[in-house]
């Protein structure tokens, strides 16, 4: 008895633990127990004794060491290669076994369903369960509930009975019935299974997706008439048998891969995936894949192959072979088909498009279209004066095509240029300095040219990677030319009119010409110069002053031109500076002009006035300022020197508001020094807590004898 309720017990919690085993399939390598948990046998009248009905498969992932078997029929055991074997000729089997493996690795348990068996007549539990000598059993039942398996798509009559349930006992009373609960009976989807009350036979009330629900967890129980649980619940379990009925699907409907063009054969381009949402478990979503179909089929129909497990499409074609500029195109669109069932006939498909495009390497050196290149320029231009033309047969979209030039020879003197013209890979060959045909008449220049990217190792860059350019310069009338330029000479300031300034020189280049030449004067802003039509000779004709606003840093610019006689004509121009040294002709004059201080002789009475001269040192300071020779000022103002060219003038009693010019004389330090008797406006204001009103002031004062009278009649009435 003991063991009976041992196996019942093994046997549920096997069918519980199978659950978690199932769905941790694809995490763990080896589950030890049964792998197979159901078996099933054709009843055909009985079993003859000692010949195998069927063979267990039982992996405790330890290699099966002193594994024990025992099965609920008293009757059959497991031989030591494993298979199921009558122990005598057994007729009355019964409609289902169990059969518990165990050992220090695994304790797992195993149905075994007898198709067709007929009922066995009333048993006692120890003669279903039991083996060999067996202790007294208890009464109580035990509920089973093996896991059952329907497939999906069954078509109708529906409902279709996928099992039953199992009350081991030696009776089940008549008001005692089978409940099943949970997802897909008595919740959503409600309805999918229903259990016979009285039998536990289990039914599917529709057709299946297991792409949709590959799995129903439910629970049986047995209630009394009033809903009562008597016992249970226990676990049923319901897996969906997949049926190969979703075709494999490609993410996109083309797929794009690159190839460079002379990768070795066995190079993988790309990858081709597909899926199918079949079990992938089962064959129904093992995939094969196949290249139905290249286009263009040249220079070989079976460029490439497809790994049928992996999808990997690699080269066949051999590297000599697979050369972008030989190749009729440098795409080809392979179609693809992925079979499911592992490939095999009955397979379902599904297909896509692969674009595969051979791109480019560097193996081909750019090519002079000449060998020599001519052409012609005129003296002092500059600019574009020859393309040169080149072939390569690489892609023009890569740096293999793109061309660059360098000048390797002929040019010493860096006069020309070459750069690649980006819209049609050409040398554009320039003059930036410009040539002189009196020099060099021809120039000869060796040019390369190179790609951007380097060449693979096996090219190298032949003769004709280099040209020749032969170019001729032009004669061309050239204007004379002055030397030196600018001319530089020293002049005095106010010399007589008419006096020499400088001699121009100006030569005419064209030396292989004889020409004369012909001055003007062609920018004199002042006015003061004229020149030889024929020597050359620069005299006044006016008189030169340095305080000129033309004059900028005491130098004085005229531009003059030279004019051969060639045809046409040809003009060069120099410049004269001269550099005029300074005379004393310019007296000292006041800053400022208007001084101002308050009337109250005890307020600001004191102004900084200065002197300025049009002239430079030694002409200008130390300034001597004094008051004019005019009577009785003294008494009225004061002037005292601060530096050489400031000095301060004070007044020495109040005065009425009002302006008053003040006679000045200013004198300079030049030999001979000379002298401006001038006027300072002193305006006299109203001062008031540190603010100075010399708004509203009287008409000024500008008879000094008036104000002498009026300071002498103001001292007599004192």
């Amino acid at each position: 008895m003991e063991f009976c309720r041992r196996v019942l017990v093994v046997f549920i919690l096997s069918q519980i633990v199978c659950t978690g085993a199932q769905d941790d399939a694809e995490e763990v390598a080896c589950s030890p127990g049964f792998q197979v948990k159901q078996y099933q046998v054709e009843y055909d009248g009985g079993f003859l004794k000692d010949q195998p009905l069927l063979k267990v498969v039982f992996d405790d992932c330890a290699e099966n060491q002193d594994v024990s078997f025992e099965v609920s029929h008293p009757d059959f055991l497991i031989d030591e290669d494993l298979n199921l074997v009558p122990r005598r000729d057994v007729i009355d089997s019964g409609a289902v076994l169990f059969v518990h493996g165990l050992n220090a690795h695994a304790d797992d348990m195993a149905q075994v369903d007898i198709m067709g068996a007929p009922p066995r007549s009333p048993q006692t539990l120890r003669e279903i369960v039991g083996l060999g000598d067996i202790t007294p059993y208890r009464t109580k039942r035990s509920l089973l509930v093996p896991p059952m398996f329907v497939p999906e798509n069954q078509r109708a009559p529906f409902p279709r009975s996928i099992g039953k349930s199992h009350v081991i006992s030696y009776d089940m009373k008549d008001d005692h019935y089978f409940r099943l609960t949970g997802k897909g009976a008595d919740q959503d989807p409600k309805g999918v299974f229903s259990i016979n009350r009285r039998t536990g036979e289990v039914a599917v009330s529709r057709a299946l997706d297991r792409e949709a629900i590959a799995f129903y967890h439910l629970q049986v129980s047995t209630t009394d008439m009033s809903g009562n649980l008597v016992e249970g619940p226990v676990d049923l379990d319901v897996y969906i048998i997949d049926q190969n009925d979703n075709r494999p699907i490609f993410k996109e409907s083309r797929y794009s891969g690159e190839v460079l063009e002379g990768s070795p054969s066995g190079t993988t381009v790309m990858t081709m995936t597909a899926l199918d949402a079949d079990d992938p478990n089962t064959d129904n979503a093992v995939l094969r894949y196949i290249i139905l179909r290249q286009s263009p089929e040249k220079p070989s129909p079976n460029m490439f192959y497809i790994d049928p497990e992996r999808g990997d499409i690699i080269t066949v074609i051999s590297p000599s072979q697979l050369d972008r500029e030989t190749l009729p195109t440098t795409q080809y669109e392979l179609e693809i088909v992925a079979k499911d069932m592992a490939g095999s006939e009955v397979g379902l498909t599904g297909t896509a498009t692969a674009t595969i495009t051979i791109t480019d390497r560097n193996d081909h050196a750019p090519e002079f279209t000449h060998s020599l290149f001519q052409a012609s320029v005129d003296e002092g231009s500059t600019g574009v004066v020859v393309n040169l033309t080149v072939d390569d047969r690489d892609d023009p979209a890569t740096g293999g095509f793109r061309a660059m030039y360098s000048i390797i020879n002929g040019d010493p003197n860096q006069s020309f240029e070459i750069h690649t013209n980006p819209d049609n890979n050409e040398g554009m060959l320039s003059v930036v300095k410009p040539l002189d045909y009196e020099s060099s008449m021809f120039h000869t220049l060796m040019i390369r040219v190179e790609n951007e990217d380097p060449l693979v190792p096996d090219v190298i860059y032949g003769p004709s990677s280099t040209a020749t350019v032969y170019i001729a310069v032009q004669d061309v009338n050239e204007g004379p030319v002055f030397f030196p330029d600018p001319l530089m000479v020293t002049k005095w300031e106010n010399i007589p009119v008419g006096s020499f300034v400088a001699m121009l020189n100006a030569t005419d280049p064209d030396f292989r010409q004889i020409q004369s030449v012909r001055y003007g004067v062609l920018r004199d802003p002042a006015g003061w110069l004229s020149v030889n039509p024929v020597k050359g000779m620069v005299n006044t004709t006016a008189t030169l002053d340095r305080e000129s606003p033309h004059v900028h840093n005491n130098r004085y610019s005229a531009v003059f031109m030279a004019t051969d006689n060639g045809n046409p004509p040809a003009t060069g121009t120099g410049t004269l500076i001269i550099t005029l040294q300074d005379e004393n002709d310019n007296a000292p004059y006041v800053v400022p002009s208007v001084a101002r201080m308050c009337e109250d002789a005890k307020e600001v009475n004191v102004a900084v006035i200065g002197a300025r001269d049009k002239d430079i040192h030694p002409n200008t300071d130390p300034f001597k300022i004094e008051l004019g020779k005019q009577l009785g000022l003294e008494k009225t103002w004061k002037i005292s020197r601060i530096n050489n060219t400031h000095s301060q003038i004070m007044l020495l009693h109040s005065l009425q508001r009002a302006n008053y010019n003040v006679p000045l004389v200013l004198t300079d330090s030049g030999f001979p020094p000379l002298t401006n008797n001038t006027e300072l406006k002193v305006q006299v204001c109203t001062c008031k807590k540190n603010r100075m009103d010399c708004n509203g002031a009287v008409t000024p004062v500008t008879d000094l004898l008036l104000l002498l009278s009026l300071l002498t009649l103001s001292i007599l009435c004192l």
